[in-house]
């Protein structure tokens, strides 16, 4: 069985047109013209808080630690540049699960997940409500989330689904009178568990924030190892970087995608390359030839799925569907440039939106997706519980993000808080085996959800053995 992509493909001559003079740089990147820099740390320092990672975990926790604490001396290390990597490349889409959506949330932890929702919508308002305080410039806009369905059996799926407080469901005529695509069958219009961001001028907002509070923030800083400083168990943290060394008295480890800097780690999460295309603004006729007078963030249901969005100067925004492991768990610019999957966006988005053929794209990137086998983010504490960390976010941390810079804070209060009494904050989920078995089984994994796709949703022994020991995978 086919998929709508591959029953109507695009003209590969429509594809090359369209992709011809893109550039291999995140679109968001780039719109940030004039963005501050931050001086590399040169020096030793001593420090209350000391923060490895310049993304929004990292970030979040330096505005909130300032918040909390004003006379706290702060310090974080970039080793690239603010928001340069996850924070600067992934679609805006900033969600208030905390769970990786409610299905995963309800399976996980079913007993507490009425209270994770909770705590996520509260977290979403608290988001928008800084956003609005600091004066963000970050192209916010709380559109909701549009669900589409493809394939009938995804119809069925949304027949299925219980009723949500929030959310609209919407038939074949109703989804396409919201946008008009002809691969539309049917909608579900989450109303308010979305805000769309520009996810490079949070970042940027968030640094600038966050140095007006008084932290120190340091790019081109790559930290190398951590370890006991002067004191020994009960002293402080030692962050070494190439050139300086941070003494500090909580650490707060925030990277993401890239290799622990705990052994304990290092099996915990894998790097799942993403790839999207941004087009260039579409004109008046364009734009009222799809609709999309409410602006939401769309995704479809299948299990490689794609996501799409406005941005504030009406470009689309269209990604996802490959998700790709390198064996070895390596990281590489060489990565990101990838012909095949670019070419493929290309193809579905024309088969999405066939009235706009003609249209071309102005960027396309990749970038890291730090996965883990809860599909969300976990946490823990080392060295007697002075350095916390928070990793695992598999896609959607535009908003858990936040969610766990104060998790994390309160890990190293030690103090018993609401959060830190969870459950999905107490348990760690199983890791990924070493290699070769892990590259074996992530790509057994990735076929298994293509057959899928094609074969009515219908999973195979693999994916129903993953789903009954809770690893049950999307991309």
């Amino acid at each position: 069985m086919s998929t709508v992509f591959e029953r109507q493909p695009t003209d590969p001559a429509v594809v090359a047109h369209a992709l011809a003079g893109s550039r291999l740089r995140a679109f968001w990147l780039d719109d940030v013209p004039g963005a501050e820099r931050y001086p590399a740390l040169t020096g030793d320092v001593d420090c209350d808080l000391a923060i490895v990672g310049g993304g929004y975990t990292g970030l979040w926790t330096a505005l909130l630690a300032a918040r909390r604490d004003p006379s706290a001396r702060i310090v974080l290390l970039e080793g690239g540049t603010v928001g340069w990597a996850a924070s600067g490349r992934n679609g805006g889409f900033c969600e208030a699960s905390l769970t990786h959506g409610e299905e995963n949330g309800r399976r996980r932890w079913p007993q507490e997940y009425e209270q994770l929702a909770r705590l996520g919508e509260e977290n979403l308002d608290e988001i928008v409500a800084t956003v609005a305080e600091l004066r963000l410039d970050c192209d916010l806009e709380r559109t909701g989330s549009l669900e589409v369905a493809v394939e009938p059996h995804q119809v069925a799926w949304l027949d299925e689904a219980p009723d949500q407080p929030g959310t609209t469901r919407l038939d074949r005529v109703a989804v396409r009178a919201e946008i008009a695509s002809p691969t539309y069958l049917a909608g579900a219009w989450h109303r308010g568990s979305t805000a769309m961001v520009h996810p490079a001028k949070l970042a940027v907002g968030l640094a600038r924030a966050a140095a007006d509070a008084g932290v120190l923030l340091h790019e081109r800083s790559v930290v190398r190892s951590i370890g006991e400083g002067s004191g020994g168990a009960g002293g402080r943290v030692e962050v070494r970087t190439d050139g300086a060394r941070v003494r500090a008295r909580g650490v707060v480890l925030a990277t993401n995608a890239f290799p622990s800097l705990l052994r304990r780690t290092r099996l915990m999460t894998v790097p799942v390359y993403d790839y999207v295309l941004m087009t260039e603004p579409l004109s008046a006729e364009q734009r009222a030839a799809i609709g999309w007078r409410h602006r939401q963030g769309v995704s479809d249901m299948a299990n490689q799925f794609h996501y799409y969005r406005l941005s504030a100067d009406d470009r689309i925004l269209f990604g996802g569907y490959d998700a790709i492991y390198h064996a070895g768990r390596r990281l590489s610019a060489a990565h990101e440039d990838r012909p095949a999957s670019y070419e493929r966006l290309a193809s579905h988005f024309f088969t999405t939106f066939p009235q706009l053929e003609g249209l071309r794209f102005s960027h396309r990137w990749a970038g890291a997706i730090d996965t883990s086998t809860r599909f969300c983010a976990f946490y823990g504490t080392a060295r007697a519980g002075r350095v916390a960390y928070a990793t695992g976010f598999t896609g959607l941390g535009v908003g858990a993000t936040r969610f766990a810079a104060q998790v994390l804070l309160d890990l190293l209060d030690g103090e018993p808080t609401e959060r830190t009494s969870l459950a999905m904050v107490r348990e760690r989920p199983l890791p990924f085996p070493p290699e070769p078995v892990a590259a074996l089984g992530i790509n057994a994994t990735r076929w298994s959800l293509d057959r899928a796709d094609h074969h009515g949703g219908r999973r195979n022994l693999l994916l129903r053995g993953l789903d009954a020991v809770g690893l049950g995978f999307d991309s």
